[in-house]
């Protein structure tokens, strides 16, 4: 079917993808914006793959605070400092580090958990669904699928993007490499929260005003 200017506009709009890269998936997918759509996602990430083992000692460190009551610092790294200067790349970076002073990750990725960490994680997990009465023979695969929602809820790049939930940090990570064309990794980060890790005491109102008043 014959591709108009129109629809081309369209998937340019939702993926900042090239005209001749969203005339081409439009051509292939028969004028499907929503097939489009993951065809270019596909190619994105496949994109992204051979990218990813290239080195990036580049970027920036990007700081956020909220309120002053917490805050985060990332370091994102890129390949070259033309790409650090890019508009799409310090968005990016300023809302990873948004996301992270907002929902408090432990780690990057997975493969940065520790071994003892994830064990621990297992064994309680496991002891839950014996206790729920799972049958043996399906606690394995349980267990399995409740880990990865653990690393769903500590590993940054796992987690749903808080300023759209139907993609994660990683995917967001994935599409910027692809339209930019370098790898850019998140290499760590900090989280600071006003009073953490301090004991605070604590009062009880009615005793004060008793003692106050010699009661």
């Amino acid at each position: 079917m014959a591709i108009t200017a129109e629809q081309v506009k369209e998937l340019r709009d939702r993926t900042n993808a090239g005209i001749m890269d969203c005339k081409k998936v439009l051509v292939e997918t028969d004028g499907n914006i929503d097939k489009a759509i993951e065809l270019l996602r596909e190619r994105g990430i496949a994109k992204a793959a051979k990218k990813a083992g290239r080195i990036a000692a580049e970027g920036v460190v990007e700081a956020y605070i909220h309120n002053g009551k917490y805050g985060s610092l990332v370091e994102v790294n890129s390949e070259t400092d033309f790409v650090a200067g890019n508009e799409d790349f310090k968005t990016f970076v300023k809302d990873v580090a948004m996301h992270i002073a907002a929902t408090g990750p432990r780690y990057v990725r997975r493969e940065e958990v520790p071994a003892e960490v994830v064990e621990a994680e297992k064994e309680t997990l496991k002891a839950q669904a014996l206790n729920e009465g799972k049958p043996a023979a399906v606690v394995d695969k349980m267990v399995e699928g409740r880990v990865n929602k653990f690393f769903a809820e500590i590993c940054l790049l796992e987690q749903p993007f808080v300023k759209n939930p139907d993609v994660t940090v990683g995917q967001l990570l994935t599409e910027l490499i692809a339209k930019i064309g370098e790898n850019i990794v998140i290499r760590r980060f900090a989280r600071f929260e006003r009073g953490e890790g301090i004991e605070k005491e604590e009062s009880n109102f009615a005793e004060e005003v008793m003692k106050q008043a010699n009661i």
